[in-house]
């Protein structure tokens, strides 16, 4: 494979069925592809930093709702960062092999609060509670996973359901705070968005820096005139856009991210049930990003065998999380799709590389807080740019089925209306425990509907945009009357890869 950026429309991945897929005309590097190292840390830090505002979030919300000291505060920050570098090295090393990064997830983040609104306090008792509920649910996502269950569903799985699921991915964050909120620094947004679609968009033709490198320079040129703003009294403590250096002083040097580090792990069987939720939710997440990351590639689309190791190795990736006590799980990031999508860098060592940065960022506590100072307008317009990209990538599943075929349109059209207004809903019931008296509140079936088991998993998965939108389309495309032709299956089952097309860890150390 070519590694010098100028052979873009060679993208392979082991084995498949190159010769009748489509490769993606503006891959720079393919997925077996190895730059330079010196490049491929730039290039995995570029990766990494699009993802730092969903990495930060988390903890950040489960700090605020558990009480943690700034002590606590910092190690839960690097203890994300560790996690998700060792995830990420998992998933791309003995995994599906994609090039995905792997990090908190938003779908375990509302069975997480409930957790944590369940038991009270400390920190330490709460976060205990999580480690036991994360560890037991991810360790029936690795059954799932490496039964074959996972795979035998995508027999069922059209580009009518996947393109939906990969849409409502791409729009799930619009009407996030670093995007939403009325009080916002929209020039800083505006200007990140600007610096990242010219570097990307209009100036690749130019300068290969600026095709490799869009989402790096468009952000450290935001950062350093926000840094510029602050430091000359435009922006003021507490203002967006304004960046906060005091974090890089006052924590340790060094952080001790341990295994067990809060203590022992507590298993509740109501906090593990709806902990699963969550999993099952990012479980349907994480199949549209496999999807979307093989189009993006311009490699074939998954095979059975590789979903199968890739949901399984993302529970073990979970099983890490809840023992190294992030009171979250780890699962694959569109941020990072929509960054391939961007800059055409689709090198799995590239990622890797960057997954090393992180592990050795989590362990340092001041280039923690250093990537933790980027101020949420530079943050909400990354968003702007990657999020778009991921719709459209979606979108771009359609080409494969008979829009003329009036059930494809139906389907396609309901799944993605279910997907923003069901969620929508969900958002104003008054939370988890509200939801779940409401339910049992419910004539003659109320005591079933409200028990915890039940009320948590349907107000986690009706909460997630992409798991409601996939299960209508999954429902209406196998049960509306339509031809393998019309749905789609025919012409992706000649671009897809064969089950020996991926060979797992196992397979490659016996060669």
């Amino acid at each position: 494979m070519s590694t010098d950026g100028n052979d873009r429309g060679g993208a392979t991945v082991e084995g498949g069925r190159s010769g009748e897929r489509e490769a993606a005309s503006f891959v720079e590097y393919g997925i077996e592809d190895r730059p330079p190292l010196g490049e491929s840390v730039a290039l995995g830090l570029q990766h990494y930093l699009t993802m730092v505002g969903a990495n930060v979030a988390v903890p950040l919300v489960l700090i605020g709702e558990m009480g943690a000291s700034d002590a606590q505060a910092a190690q839960l920050v690097g203890t994300f960062f560790v996690v998700s570098g060792i995830a990420t090295l998992l998933q791309t090393t003995v995994g599906n092999r994609y090039p995905l990064v792997q990090g908190a997830s938003f779908a375990l983040l509302a069975p997480a609060l409930a957790v944590v609104a369940a038991v009270g306090g400390p920190f330490e008792v709460a976060m205990r509670e999580l480690q036991g509920a994360i560890i037991a649910a991810a360790l029936v996502q690795v059954l799932v996973g490496y039964s074959g269950l996972m795979g035998r569903v995508k027999e069922y799985l059209s580009p009518v359901v996947v393109a939906p699921v990969i849409v409502l991915i791409g729009l799930s964050l619009f009407d996030v705070p670093q995007i939403a909120t009325a009080g916002q620094n929209w020039w800083l947004l505006g200007f990140t968005l600007v610096a990242i679609v010219a570097f990307s968009q209009y100036l690749d033709a130019y300068s290969r820096y600026a095709r490799l490198f869009p989402v790096l320079l468009g952000v450290v040129a935001a950062y350093l005139l926000a840094l510029a703003l602050s430091l000359a009294g435009v922006y003021a403590t507490g203002q967006p856009g304004y960046v906060d250096l005091s974090g890089t002083t006052e924590v340790p040097l060094l952080l001790a991210v341990t295994p067990f580090q809060w203590g022992a792990p507590q298993f509740t069987g109501a906090f593990v049930v709806g902990m699963f939720a969550g999993i099952v939710a990012s479980m349907i997440e994480s199949y549209g990003d496999y999807f979307a990351v093989a189009r993006l590639a311009g490699v074939g689309a998954p095979s059975k065998k590789r979903v199968d190791h890739g949901i399984g190795m993302e529970g073990i990736g979970n099983v890490v999380a809840g023992i190294m006590g992030t009171g979250n799980g780890s699962t694959s990031y569109s941020e990072n799709i929509g960054a391939i999508g961007i800059t055409g860098v689709a090198s799995r060592f590239v990622v890797q590389v960057g997954a090393v940065v992180m592990i050795v960022v989590g362990f340092v506590g001041p280039i923690g807080q250093l990537i933790v100072s980027i101020p949420s307008p530079i943050v909400g317009g990354l968003f702007v740019a990657m999020f778009g990209q991921i719709a459209a990538v979606g979108l771009s599943n359609l080409k494969y089925v008979d829009l003329d075929a009036q059930r494809n349109v139906f389907t396609v059209g309901l799944a993605l209306f279910a997907g923003l207004a069901i969620p929508a809903y969900f958002g104003t019931v008054g939370g988890i425990g509200a939801f779940r008296e409401g339910m049992a509140g419910v004539a003659v079936i109320g005591p079933v509907l409200g028990a915890q088991i039940v009320a948590d998993t349907v107000y986690v998965v009706g909460s997630t945009g992409m798991a409601v939108g996939g299960i209508v389309a999954l429902l209406l495309d196998n049960t509306i009357p339509g031809t393998r032709e019309e749905r789609g299956l025919d012409q992706w089952e000649a671009i897809s890869e064969d089950d020996e097309a991926f060979d797992t860890a196992l397979e490659r150390l016996r060669e």
